[in-house]
């Protein structure tokens, strides 16, 4: 099964409950914090709520 990772470029202060609450369910906890998930529709919907905050790289 593919794996993506997934790295947090920008801070979560000043944004939006939602978005802070989509990034805790990642698994990043901070800037410059990387997990590994499986490449599948809901972790990929996870990642496009918070697109602008993120990078991700196919493993």
């Amino acid at each position: 099964m593919k794996k993506i990772k997934i790295t947090q470029v920008k801070s979560s202060i000043k944004r939006h409950n939602r978005q802070k609450k989509t990034l805790k369910a990642l698994g990043l906890k901070g800037r410059h914090d990387s997990v590994i998930k499986p490449d599948n529709k809901a972790t990929r919907g996870m990642v496009n709520a918070v697109s602008h905050l993120v990078k991700i790289e196919e493993v």
